[in-house]
């Protein structure tokens, strides 16, 4: 059995990547607002290891676009305590210190949030329970899809940009900024590889 397939496995592998990454951060400027998002990775009904990802409530901010459960930093708190707490308001699951293994690289949004992807292991958390004012649904992807070959593509635009798309299922893609998070996370955590992501380009509907 792999780490894709088993969560201790990948709990260790995961660790020792994520210890070993030079992560690389957005610094502070006049005007940017910092936003920390979790990859958290839970045992689905058949105990493969999976990442949730979520669809956000139908009004507010990024209003039915999918996304990684997280949020702005608040007064008084760190990036990494934002993103903890912002896991159990959206979806009732609580990451203890021992739970985060470690963080990818700040993704610059177009929004102006520079965004920093934690990396949880919860391998017993219980079914997530999603608050409907800012979660409309909850998925979860396997390691094992996310792993596959064809996940990522990128569509050519009519100025030539070549726009990323993370296909999670046949009818399922998933752009930039959340896409490109989930790139990196394939590539450093799943496979071992150094990948960086900052430049993806995003659709003008994630700008807001």
């Amino acid at each position: 059995m792999t780490p894709l397939d088993d969560l201790p496995r990948f709990r260790a592998a995961a660790a020792e990547r994520l210890a070993a990454f030079p992560r690389t951060a957005v610094a502070d400027a006049p005007g940017l607002r910092r936003a920390g998002v979790v990859v958290c990775v839970t045992p689905d009904g058949d105990g493969a290891p999976s990442v949730l990802v979520i669809k956000r409530a139908y009004r507010g901010r990024n209003a039915g676009q999918w996304g990684l459960p997280g949020g702005r930093v608040e007064p008084g708190e760190t990036v990494r305590e934002a993103a903890v707490r912002e896991l159990a308001e959206e979806l009732g699951l609580r990451a203890g210190p021992d739970d985060v293994l470690g963080a990818l690289d700040d993704f610059p949004a177009t929004s102006g949030f520079a965004i920093t992807p934690f990396v949880a292991v919860l391998a017993d958390p219980g079914p997530p329970r999603p608050d409907p004012a800012e979660v409309h649904s909850v998925h979860r992807v396997t390691l094992r899809r996310l792993a596959d070959d064809d996940v990522p593509r990128y569509a050519e635009q009519p100025d030539g940009t070549r726009l990323l798309q993370m296909w999670l299922a046949p009818d399922w893609r998933v752009h930039a900024p959340t896409g490109a998070m989930l790139l990196q996370f394939r590539e450093v955590v799943l496979f071992g590889r150094d990948i960086r992501v900052a430049g993806q380009a995003q659709p003008d509907w994630t700008r807001t």
